[in-house]
């Protein structure tokens, strides 16, 4: 009787789950979303409406915008050629010198000493060559010996010199006139050719280094001007392009360019960022529809053109955009209508009707 009570009792709530899940389809099915509703109401194959823009030539001021670094017009790293001791640094930090001014000396006695050396024995052997010279001509000597005592000679002269270039390379002097930067060094300190001493820098002009997309590598060319700012100062400043880079970079796919940049009040200083401009020649037959007509895609972009009534998608090349619209550099012909809306509901071929046309 047990038992009987207990299946009596399953089979009743296996009957109420049949049920309730029965309940359950049965109202979904028969509830419409309101996508549903839109398109059981809309009839089978009616056109999507769309808005569209007929493509026409304006005049375009274009320019282009980059990011640069100021770089000295001339940088030195000064670095002694021979290892020595300090004995007298002969500046200060960040003044201007000229070109030619002594900044550091090293000790140099061991090569005066050398060279004194060098002098009395090259003296002696000049006087030794003048006798020789004089016995030759009643032939108390050979010309054996007389050549010999002449090289010798000769061998003086040239260790002198070399040990003079040597008392050169004491003298650390600057290369160029620029402003001097840090010392790093101190009197009596031993250094070698891998020593930084000092940095000297050509401040007036400056150089700006920036690079340009590879497509405006024509539109560019030497003694154009420059516009650029740099950070903490609102002035506009101008430069004037002088070298180009010919290479392409393969990585980035741009152009290098470097422009001359006057500082005379010193304003600006080398390693600054800039953001600079360039203005191309104006283009009054450009062609410039909304950004939003352009379709992105991993290899190409594309665009909607309305092509009897029907989509048709084209691929084009962009140039330069502004806040609302984008150049089209290839791809379309003034006179051609681009769909601006509804463009992810249209399919190759699918018809659609006009909704607005600008």
């Amino acid at each position: 009787m047990r038992n009987k009570s207990i299946r009596i009792i399953i089979l009743l709530l296996v009957l109420v789950a049949a049920g309730y899940f029965a309940y359950r389809l049965f109202t979904k099915s028969g509830k419409k979303t309101p996508s549903g509703q839109q398109a059981a109401a809309r009839p089978a194959g009616r056109p999507i409406l769309a808005d569209a823009y007929v493509v026409k030539p304006v005049t375009l001021d274009e320019s282009i915008e980059a990011s640069g670094t100021l770089q000295s017009n001339e940088e030195v790293e000064l670095k002694p050629e021979i290892t020595g001791r300090i004995t007298h640094i002969n500046f200060k930090e960040g003044v201007k010198v000229g070109k030619g001014t002594l900044l550091i000396k090293l000790y140099d006695g061991d090569i005066l000493a050398q060279i004194r050396k060098l002098e009395l024995q090259q003296q002696l052997a000049k006087t030794t060559l003048e006798r020789q010279e004089n016995l030759l001509k009643i032939n108390g000597i050979s010309q054996q010996d007389v050549d010999v005592t002449a090289n010798q000679f000769s061998a003086y002269g040239a260790d002198i010199e070399f040990n003079r270039a040597q008392l050169q390379k004491t003298e650390i002097r600057a290369p160029f006139s620029g402003t001097l930067g840090l010392r790093y060094v101190s009197e009596g300190a031993i250094v070698g050719p891998t020593t930084i001493m000092t940095t000297l820098q050509q401040l007036d002009p400056l150089k700006i280094d920036f690079s340009v997309p590879e497509k405006y590598r024509n539109a560019i060319h030497k003694g154009d001007p420059v516009f650029f700012t740099v950070t903490g100062d609102t002035s506009k400043y101008r430069g004037n392009i002088y070298a180009i880079d010919p290479k392409i970079d393969l990585a980035t796919r741009s152009v290098k360019i470097r422009a001359m940049v006057p500082n005379a009040n010193g304003r600006l200083f080398p390693g600054s960022f800039a953001k600079t401009s360039i203005s191309l020649k104006d283009n009054p037959n450009a062609i410039m529809i909304p950004s939003q007509a352009v379709i992105p895609g991993t290899r190409n972009k594309q665009v909607i053109v309305a092509d009897s009534g029907r989509a048709k998608f084209v691929i084009v090349e962009t140039g330069v955009r502004n806040e609302n619209n984008v150049q089209i550099l290839n791809g379309l012909q003034p006179g051609d209508t681009v769909i601006t809306s509804g463009i992810l509901q249209l399919k190759p071929g699918m018809p659609f009707q006009y909704n607005k046309v600008q």
